[in-house]
């Protein structure tokens, strides 16, 4: 292994973030291959700095990276970068979740900084196989903590603002509330992904058995059936514009029972949105929006970083996953050239003139 490749992985400036790409763990067999590792110091992160530091990693000042970390580094990250209208230009290359590719707000400006500073963003979202399938992500976590959330809301038994917490703890909490009376009908739309089989094993361990719904259910949605039950947990990420799941003018349907959507994929401003029917998400301080109020109400969670909730476990999984192709980034294997590529052809549609 090159031993001129270096990492460096930034403090998360979203005050609720709590995860790391990579943990002290999987830093060690990094620096073991002769890979140089650049941690910065966070007061957030799940991990202790010391642990890095046993690892073999260097240290660097909170948010140091942009000027400190070498023009050849890859700075490691999860979230979203410091914005606004002096936000540096981007002479990096970045590995995180960048959300740019849909048309989301601030996609543009966000391309435009990585054109302006020639650096690049290799969005993990993007890191693929051969056929497509993403080798790194936080999905099931995301899907488990998105349907507990929904669980805890409708028995009256989740509590603001959130806090971090280990899933025995929240098992613990779902199974308190689990009777063999609860009559409670969840729908779960993606259950045979990672994060709809995670939002699945979340609703049995409350004593609850999902309906689960994926492409086949999907095709020509029975919207009545969804409609018919109390609690809807979407995990589908699409990437490309579909007939949406729910519409506004579902939520005044006088036969909706459905009261609660927990959107785990909160795709809100991207124009794949399967849920259109609201247009900010929610936050650990506010979990929770009403969408309807009345005889019928609906109310809403569309939280952006679940997994942040059980950081460890969440943190842990998604690491042993990105760990082995982070060995190879030297190499450039496919993973990591289909990533720039996915990015070249973003910012040349975004330079394209309109009338192409």
């Amino acid at each position: 292994m090159s031993d001129s490749l270096h990492l460096w992985m930034r403090h998360e400036a979203r005050p609720t973030e709590r995860r790391a790409p990579l943990t002290p763990e999987d830093a060690a067999r990094l620096t073991a291959a002769g890979i140089r590792v650049t941690v910065e110091e966070s007061d957030r992160r799940a991990f202790p700095l010391t642990a890095y530091t046993a690892a073999g990693c260097a240290t660097a000042p909170t948010a140091s990276w942009h000027e400190q970390a070498p023009d050849d580094a890859y700075v490691l990250g999860l979230k979203e970068l410091p914005a606004g209208p002096d936000a540096p230009a981007l002479r990096h290359r970045h590995i995180y979740f960048g959300h740019a590719y849909k048309g989301q707000a601030g996609a543009r400006e966000l391309l435009g900084r990585f054109t302006a500073g020639g650096g690049a963003l290799l969005d993990m979202e993007y890191l693929t196989d051969e056929a497509g399938r993403r080798v790194a992500a936080f999905g099931y976590w995301a899907g488990y903590v998105g349907a507990a959330l929904a669980v805890l809301h409708h028995r009256g038994a989740l509590t603001a603002p959130l806090l971090p917490t280990d899933r025995p703890a929240l098992d613990a909490l779902l199974a308190a509330g689990a009777t063999g009376a609860d009559t409670t009908t969840a729908l779960v739309i993606g259950a045979l992904g990672r994060c709809g089989r995670g939002a699945c094993d979340a609703l049995v361990q409350a004593g609850l058995e999902p309906t689960r719904w994926d492409l086949a259910e999907t095709r020509n949605t029975d919207r009545p059936a969804l409609l018919a039950h109390d609690l809807l947990v979407n995990t589908v990420l699409t990437t490309t514009p579909v007939p949406p799941f729910l519409t506004k003018a579902d939520l005044d349907d006088p036969d909706r029972r459905l009261s609660l959507v927990s959107d785990v994929t909160c795709d809100v401003t991207s124009d794949c949105n399967v849920l259109p029917v609201y247009d900010e998400t929610t936050t650990w301080t506010e979990p929770v929006r009403t969408l309807r109020e009345g005889e019928r109400p609906l109310d809403l969670i569309a939280i952006d970083n679940l997994p942040s909730l059980l950081p460890v476990e969440a943190a842990t999984a998604f690491s042993a996953e990105l760990t082995p192709h982070l060995m190879r980034l030297a190499e450039w294997d496919g993973v990591w050239a289909r990533a720039l590529h996915t990015f070249e052809a973003a910012v040349q549609a975004q330079e394209a003139p309109l009338d192409q």
